[in-house]
């Protein structure tokens, strides 16, 4: 979805997804909770080194800047 814009509804769709998961899954994922996720997607460089691993490199940034979209 990188080549996408951030802010286009597919992308934030796909936002909303992981925090629904995160939710169902694990813990009550809130606007803040997902806020601080994405933070620490780019500024702990084992997840950085992961997310970009699974997804390319730059979807750790990428995602963080679409989070930091949603939680606006």
């Amino acid at each position: 979805m990188q080549d996408l814009p951030a802010d286009t509804e597919e992308v934030q769709a796909q936002v909303k997804a992981l925090k629904d998961y995160i939710s169902e899954h694990f813990y009550e994922c809130t606007d803040d909770i997902l806020k601080g996720l994405g933070e620490l997607y780019v500024t702990d460089q084992r997840f950085t080194d992961f997310i970009d691993q699974a997804g390319g490199r730059g979807t750790a940034n990428y995602v963080n800047k679409a989070i930091a979209i949603y939680v606006k």
